[in-house]
């Protein structure tokens, strides 16, 4: 039987304010448990909440980021649970009124073809605490140094189609609000995690079928996985004529399988009510227009910027932009390469990440800075170097062999041989050591033609001019 998956993701990113959305703890990831829980995160009586200003204009940011409608009066709820890591018993959260309405955000497909996912809304809420299982001798420990932490769920529409759709949409979700500065985005350390809501359908089908949801997923590989795995989870139950009960339910990344947790709650199941102790946050033009105009060049444009400015191919844009940082560094190295963009993001894109893929680096951790990688592509520009010498050169300033490409072909004695005489010089000694590979290329076999081009350059070390090399060898060959 043909299935159409239908995915939905709710994103949770944890804002990069200094202090919690309703108190002024500090929200630095990694302190000693308990040690940044104040009496409000507590939930202790009397005690009143305090709305973080910043995590509202964080919000508004989003919204502006992604074309959304922005509520210009957003209620904050109780939505009433209880949980051990939860001191209050509820969790304020936004129900009917949410700061940010809807939205939309495109997304780039390995075809290079362009989706737009809707966004259904983006609320402000408090983060829970956190249970640790480990080292408690059958116990749970409980840490509530990130309740009270802000949080923006940034929702879906049910609009993709596939875990690699689900893939682009949580990267584009994560480059978007480093671009916009809202948070780290670190889903090792919990500041962005995804909810993932799979379905399947009949092909053709209007209805949707019935969900499941996927929880608290905190990286782009294990989000594919786990939705593959729901997939063919849901896809073995529909074909063996078993319902789907909608639940929630946890990824095992061990075994690559989802397991049920608790069937899903609904809304009336969390009792919302508007939060007595906070009144409605009413947003005026004034601000939107003030967020608007501090707002960074965000991605799509930066790449259309490229693609027009530099003349990127969609896919090298594409890969630029992904990160600021990156972007950042290749700008730089454009303006110290003398505009060479081409160039730069041959090398940006080729030598530059794959020895930072290597190595498990992020761009700002880069051994190489821009100026030095300019640097060397205006050795190469300007013929003191060849492309395949300018690879020792970037192999020994990522190394920190010295502090610029001039200094490394000075050192190393690498820069290129330009003279004519001394060429061909030793094209007349690859000749003359080669009798029988001149014969065979004068008689027809033009192939022979890269035994000589390869000699030559092994005798001259690499330093020969590539281009000359070839101009001369086509003239002593032919005698």
């Amino acid at each position: 039987m043909s299935w159409e998956v239908v995915i939905g993701l709710e994103v949770h990113v944890q804002l990069n304010t200094n202090s919690k959305i309703f108190s002024g703890s500090a929200t630095t990831f990694g302190s000693e448990p308990n040690t940044q829980a104040s009496l409000i995160d507590l939930g202790m009586p009397g005690v009143l909440p305090v709305l973080n200003k910043e995590a509202v204009n964080m919000a508004i940011r989003f919204g502006l980021g992604v074309d959304a409608e922005i509520g210009k009066t957003s209620i904050f709820a109780r939505k009433n649970y209880f949980y051990a890591d939860l001191p209050k018993g509820y969790q304020i959260s936004q129900f009917e009124l949410p700061i940010v309405g809807k939205g939309h955000l495109d997304i780039i497909l390995d075809s290079e073809t362009t989706k737009r996912v809707g966004i259904t809304r983006a609320h402000l809420e408090e983060d829970a605490g956190k249970s640790l299982h480990e080292d408690f001798a059958g116990m749970s420990g409980i840490d509530l140094n990130r309740a009270g932490t802000p949080l923006l769920e940034i929702v879906s529409e049910p609009d993709m189609r596939s875990a690699k759709e689900a893939v682009a949409y949580a990267k584009a979700i994560h480059s978007l609000i480093r671009y916009l500065g809202i948070s780290d985005g670190n889903m090792a350390e919990g500041s962005m995690r995804c909810d993932c809501n799979v379905s399947l359908r009949k092909k053709g089908a209007e209805k949707f079928g019935t969900r499941r949801e996927i929880k608290n997923v905190n990286s782009f590989k294990f989000i594919e996985k786990a939705i593959n795995a729901e997939i063919a989870w849901q896809m073995d139950e529909l074909e063996s004529g078993r319902a789907i009960v909608q639940s929630t339910v946890l990824y095992d990344a061990n075994k690559n399988e989802t397991r049920a947790m608790r069937s899903k709650e609904e809304a009336n199941d969390y009792r919302y009510f508007p939060d007595p102790d906070l009144l409605p946050v009413v947003v005026t033009e004034t601000m939107i227009s003030d967020i608007r105009a501090e707002l960074p060049e965000l991605p799509v444009a930066k790449k259309d910027r490229f693609m027009a400015d530099f003349g990127l191919s969609a896919y090298d844009a594409g890969v630029l932009v992904a990160e600021r940082e990156l972007a950042e560094y290749f700008e730089a190295t454009v303006n110290a390469a003398n505009g060479q963009a081409k160039q730069a993001a041959n090398w940006v894109t080729g030598e530059l990440l794959g020895a930072l893929n290597k190595a498990e680096k992020e761009i700002t951790e880069s051994p190489i800075s821009a100026a030095q990688l300019g640097g060397l592509i205006n050795r190469i520009n300007d013929n003191t170097i060849s492309g395949k010498i300018a690879k020792q050169v970037f192999e020994a300033l990522w190394n920190g062999e010295g502090d610029s490409a001039d200094a490394i072909i000075d050192s190393k004695g690498l820069k290129q041989v330009t003279d004519t005489g001394a060429i061909e010089a030793v094209i007349n000694d690859v000749i003359a050591a080669s009798p029988q590979q001149l014969a065979d290329y004068r008689g027809g076999k033009d192939k022979l033609f890269g035994y000589f081009v390869g000699e030559v350059m092994k005798r001259s070390k690499g330093k020969a001019n590539p281009a000359q090399v070839n101009e001369l060898l086509k003239k002593a060959l032919a005698g």
